[in-house]
C-alpha cells in the first residue's frame, strides 16, 4: 500500500510538472553528455600521450636533389658525407639509435600516414621525399643539445623535433577538454537549479496532501521520498539519453579521429562504458542532492 502511494505521488508530480520535468531531463542529458565527452577526451589524450611520447624522435632532413633550403646552399649531400654524419650523430651523448631513411622508405611511411588522403598520396612521388635520419633519444625531453648541434651542419637542410609538433596538438586537445568540462559544469549547475525549482513547485502543488500526511504522523523521509524519486527518475532518463549521445560521439567522432592515429592510441569501449557509468551516477546524485536540499529549505516537515 505504501509503495503504491509513493509511486502514485511520483506519477502525479511528474504529470503536473511535465514541462519542467522535460527541461530537467534535457538539461541533465546535455550536461552529462558534455561531461562525458570531456572525460573521453581526457582519456584519449592521456592514452595518446603515453603512446606517442615514447616514440617521438628528432628528424634530420638531408639535402637531396635540387635542394631549395638556404642551409643546403644548392648542394646535394654525398654518400660519404651521409655516412660520416650518421657516425657523428650516433656518437652524440643522449642518442639511443640512428636510423637512415631513404626516399623509398620515406614514401612508404608517407603513404601509410596519409592513407586517408588519397589525392595527396597520388600527387606525391618518390622523388619528392627527402632522405633523413630518425634519431631516437634516451630522454625525449633532452632534445635541445642534439637539435642545436645538428642545425647548420653541412648537408643538413632541416632539423625537426617531433615532440614540439606533438605538444602543439596535445595543447589544442587540452583546451578542447577544458572547454567541454567548463560547459558541462555550467549545465550541471543549471540542471540542479531546475531540479530544485521543479521540486519546490511540486511541493507547493501538493501542500494539502503533505499537511494531511504530517497530521497523521508520517515521517519526514516518507513525505520526502516521492519528491526525491521524481529527481531520481529525471536523472536516470537524462543519464540514458546522455549515454546514447556518448555512444554516438564514440562511433562518429572518436573513431573517425582515430583513423588518423596509430592503432595503439585508440579509445576503447571499456573506457566509454566507464564514462557512461560515471556520468549516470553523477546525474542521479545531483538530482537526489538537489531534491533533498530544496525540500529541507522549502518543505516544512
Amino acid at each position: 500500500m505504501r509503495a503504491n502511494f509513493i509511486f502514485s505521488e511520483v506519477w502525479i508530480g511528474l504529470r503536473r510538472n511535465l514541462t519542467m520535468t522535460i527541461a530537467v531531463v534535457i538539461t541533465v542529458a546535455v550536461g552529462m553528455a558534455m561531461l562525458g565527452i570531456g572525460l573521453m577526451i581526457n582519456a584519449q589524450v592521456t592514452m595518446m600521450q603515453g603512446f606517442w611520447y615514447d616514440k617521438v624522435e628528432v628528424s634530420v632532413f638531408l639535402c637531396g636533389k635540387n635542394p631549395t633550403m638556404p642551409s643546403c646552399k644548392g648542394k646535394q649531400i654525398s654518400a660519404q658525407q651521409t655516412k660520416e654524419l650518421q657516425g657523428e650523430i650516433q656518437g652524440m651523448a643522449g642518442v639511443e639509435q640512428v636510423i637512415y631513411e631513404n626516399q623509398a622508405d620515406a614514401y612508404a611511411n608517407f603513404q601509410k600516414s596519409y592513407a586517408a588522403n588519397k589525392l595527396l598520396v597520388e600527387a606525391t612521388k618518390v622523388d619528392d621525399m627527402p632522405t633523413s635520419f630518425r634519431v631516437k633519444l634516451k630522454d625525449p625531453n633532452n632534445y635541445q643539445p642534439i637539435v642545436q648541434a645538428l642545425q647548420g651542419k653541412a648537408g643538413v637542410s632541416q632539423v625537426t623535433n617531433q615532440k614540439d609538433l606533438v605538444n602543439q596538438f596535445f595543447g589544442l586537445l587540452d583546451k578542447l577538454r577544458s572547454g567541454a568540462l567548463a560547459v558541462a559544469i555550467v549545465l550541471v549547475l543549471a540542471a540542479a537549479l531546475l531540479i530544485g525549482n521543479t521540486v519546490r513547485l511540486s511541493a507547493f502543488n501538493r501542500r494539502r496532501e503533505t499537511g494531511i500526511m504530517r497530521l497523521v504522523g508520517a515521517s519526514n523521509l516518507y513525505i520526502q521520498l516521492p519528491f526525491v524519486m521524481e529527481g531520481v527518475i529525471s536523472g536516470l532518463m537524462g543519464g540514458v539519453i546522455a549515454a546514447v549521445m556518448l555512444i554516438v560521439a564514440k562511433v562518429f567522432l572518436f573513431e573517425e579521429i582515430a583513423r588518423y592515429f596509430a592503432f595503439g592510441s585508440q579509445l576503447g569501449w571499456d573506457s566509454v562504458a566507464s564514462v557512461i557509468t560515471l556520468t549516470m551516477v553523477i546525474g542521479v546524485f545531483i538530482c537526489v542532492l538537489a531534491s533533498f536540499v530544496t525540500l529541507r529549505r522549502y518543505l516544512r516537515v
